[in-house]
């Protein structure tokens, strides 16, 4: 398994190796021993996945949760061809406003962690394109906000020539300059906090 940092701090990508034979082939996009070693980390509690199929020029995100609660996510492409995004929205980070992307297909089985706090978005290159998530945390939707993928502060780079496809939500999301005055995106610290406590015992460390 390769890893390499993405340019948002405590965000990775992973790259497995692959095995194929006459039947096929064979790859494993979350690896335990891959992960504990980049994050120093026991391993990903995962409280829920999620499974998305999306045509060609979809664009979901950015999307973020809010913390706390807040969730970590490790993200791949099972299917199709993916631009997948991270965006730190974390006030007070050392990378705050930045972003970065990891290309995922079926060729090298890119996948990425985000750590609590950041946003994620992605746009769907392909057809049929299926992204899967593991989550720290379950969905509540009341948790979950968005900022505006095209917003020029960011500087998020789109592919061209696409036909854009967004839910509602998305297309009317906050600016970053909006979220921020708001004061609804995740901090720094609290995010940090709730990261930690991720990998406690139950019942010890921050609220969750």
């Amino acid at each position: 398994m390769q890893v390499r940092k993405l340019k948002v701090e405590g965000a990775y990508e992973f790259t497995p190796r692959q095995f194929g034979d006459h039947r096929g082939l064979f790859v494993s996009p979350f690896q335990q021993e891959a992960f504990q070693q980049a994050l120093g980390r026991p391993s990903f509690p995962v409280a829920q996945t999620n499974h998305s199929t999306s045509r060609r020029g979809t664009i979901r995100g950015i999307h973020f949760t809010v913390t706390p609660p807040g969730t970590a996510k490790y993200v791949y492409c099972a299917r199709g061809r993916a631009i997948d995004v991270v965006v730190d929205l974390r006030v007070g980070s050392p990378t705050f406003g930045q972003w970065d992307a990891v290309e995922m297909d079926q060729v090298h089985f890119r996948t990425s962690y985000f750590p609590v706090g950041v946003g994620h978005a992605f746009v769907a290159l392909e057809d049929h394109t299926v992204m899967s998530y593991l989550l720290t945390s379950p969905y509540v939707a009341e948790n979950e906000l968005a900022v505006d993928v095209f917003d020029k502060e960011l500087g998020v780079q789109i592919p061209a020539g696409l036909d854009v496809v967004q839910s509602d939500r998305d297309r009317d999301a906050l600016s970053f300059a909006a979220a921020r005055e708001r004061g609804v995106l995740p901090g720094y610290a609290e995010s940090a906090a709730v990261e930690e406590s991720l990998w406690l015992p139950s019942g010890v460390g921050a609220a969750r």
